[in-house]
Parts: C-alpha cells; sequence; structure tokens
C-alpha cells in the first residue's frame, strides 16, 4: 500500500468541504485530479470513504474514522517541513474564539505569542461556542476558546478563565438606579445573543434557575448591536464585562443590580480528542498556562 500525502490531503480537504470542487480549490488542483486522488485512495483501502449524493459528499463510517488519522499525518509532515525550514521555531495554527473572547482577549494573547514566537503564523476566526465546537469536530480549527458549557465526549476542555456577565440597561432606565426584582426581569423586553451563543446560554440558565421566562424582542449575532439597542432604549440585555466596560465608563449604559442571578462562568479552551499536539498548539497552551 503506497498512501501519499497528497491523497490524505485530497480527502481532508474534501471531508471539509463537502465536494470536490471547493475542495480541489483548496489543495490548488484541478477538479478531475482531486476525484482521481480520492478514487486511488478508496481503492487501495478497499473501502468507500464517502457517501455520494448529487455532488455533496458525506463521510461513511469508515471515512469518520480514518479523518483524525489523516489529518494527525499531514500535521505531523508540517511539523517535518517547518522543523526543517526554521530549526524549529515556525508555526501555522488555526485558532477559533467566541466572539467575546475573540474581541477582548485573544488580541493581547496573540501579541504575546508574537513576541515569544516570531517565527509563528497565527489565523483567527470568530463565531459563537456552537460553530467554535463544530469547526473544532470537523478539524477545520486547531484550538477553540469558548464560553458555553460543552461537553461534548470527542473533545478535550482545559479551563483558562473565568468571567462575569452583567445585566445592563440604558443609563436613564429606571432599573439603574434599585436593585431588580424577578418580577422586574419577567416584564422586561430583553435583547439578547442568538441561540448557540455561550453567553445566551448562560443568561438562559440563569434566569431559569431563578424561575424567570423572559420576554425576548430581540436575538442579535453580535455584542454590539445588543449594547447599541439596548442604549435606545428597545429593551434591557445581558453582556460579559468585558464587552461593557467602556460603556458603563462613558456612562451610555448602566448596570442593573440582579444579585438572585447567578452570572459566574468559565472560559475554556477546547481541542479534538484525536488531534495531534503540534508545536503551535503546545506554544498557545503552554501561554495559556494549560498543563496538558
Amino acid at each position: 500500500m503506497k498512501i501519499t500525502l497528497r491523497q490524505l490531503e485530497v480527502f481532508v480537504a474534501i471531508a471539509r468541504q463537502g465536494q470536490v470542487t471547493r475542495a480541489a480549490q483548496q489543495v490548488a488542483l484541478s477538479q478531475a485530479a482531486a476525484s482521481m486522488a480520492l478514487a486511488d485512495l478508496e481503492q487501495q483501502l478497499s473501502a468507500p470513504l464517502f457517501h455520494r449524493s448529487g455532488r455533496r459528499l458525506a463521510l461513511t463510517d469508515n471515512g469518520r474514522e480514518i479523518l483524525p488519522l489523516a489529518q494527525e499525518m499531514l500535521d505531523r509532515a508540517g511539523d517535518i517541513e517547518s522543523i526543517a525550514a526554521t530549526r524549529g521555531r515556525s508555526f501555522d495554527i488555526r485558532l477559533g474564539a467566541s466572539v467575546t473572547i475573540g474581541n477582548h482577549l485573544l488580541p493581547a494573547l496573540i501579541a504575546e505569542l508574537g513576541q515569544r514566537e516570531p517565527l509563528g503564523t497565527v489565523h483567527i476566526s470568530r463565531h459563537n461556542t456552537d460553530q467554535v465546537l463544530a469547526r473544532l469536530l470537523a478539524f477545520d480549527i486547531d484550538l477553540g476558546f469558548i464560553e458555553g458549557a460543552a461537553n461534548d465526549p470527542r473533545l478535550h476542555y482545559f479551563p483558562w478563565r473565568n468571567d462575569t456577565l452583567r445585566v445592563f440597561a440604558a443609563a436613564d432606565h429606571p432599573l439603574t438606579r434599585r436593585p431588580a426584582t424577578a418580577d422586574d426581569l419577567r416584564d422586561a423586553r430583553w435583547i439578547t445573543r442568538e441561540p448557540g451563543s455561550g453567553t445566551r446560554e448562560h443568561i438562559d440558565r440563569a434566569l431559569a434557575a431563578a424561575g424567570i421566562t423572559p420576554h425576548i424582542a430581540l436575538e442579535l449575532e453580535q455584542p454590539e448591536a445588543v449594547r447599541q439597542c439596548v442604549r435606545l432604549g428597545m429593551g434591557i440585555g445581558c453582556l460579559s464585562t468585558l464587552e461593557l466596560r467602556d460603556a458603563f465608563q462613558a456612562g451610555w449604559l448602566a448596570p442593573v443590580e440582579t444579585p438572585f442571578l447567578d452570572l459566574e462562568r468559565p472560559l475554556r479552551i477546547a481541542i479534538h480528542a484525536q488531534k495531534h499536539r503540534t508545536r503551535g498548539i503546545q506554544a498557545v497552551l503552554a501561554l495559556c498556562g494549560v498543563d496538558t
């Protein structure tokens, strides 16, 4: 059997893209060459790796089992090339982060990483927590920085930092002048993050624990959109203090005191359980104080 790295690269690209055309573009091959590479690989393995449905391809059971092994071989080959080219001083890593972490915590982390590892290359994408986890499971990213309480057994999780959410309102809102009651929160119009967001998951859980079913007026994907709608008096919101610090200081938003809500949450780093710990991954985890 003579499986090539090129065949594995094509296989992984098709698994990510779900079709040959986009995968061929990703690996700089013609569609015909990519199709041939996949066919040769399946022939050598004597097993189909994908179910075909028109142009869409979905992994078979064999394909799902082989995908992390193929990705590991490509990662190790990349490490070999990097070590040879830069005497071990280079790496290339893909990070995914929930929006709040990506906006407020990762920039300083990446700046410090750049000082320690000047030849490293870092790619960052921002999504909500559910999307970050999906990209980890598909091996589209190497590490995920998340806010939600995920527990998928296919992933490993490392505690990183703690965060606090705050309920808030426009500065002239009556609830900013006194502690809120549970009835106040039931009667209020809420401007929230979208389902799948770690912030939304936590506030939903905290409200439910207090016996409160909120009246959700708007669901928005970006914290800044939530802040601006609350500023305009459209309702109250709940975001990380990281997202609210400057608005509180400027005086155009103000906290709503809710001592009966549990708004503390952990921030974690997630990795696929079968992911090879490349030099880049090890560098980021070490910088974050994670003991693996």
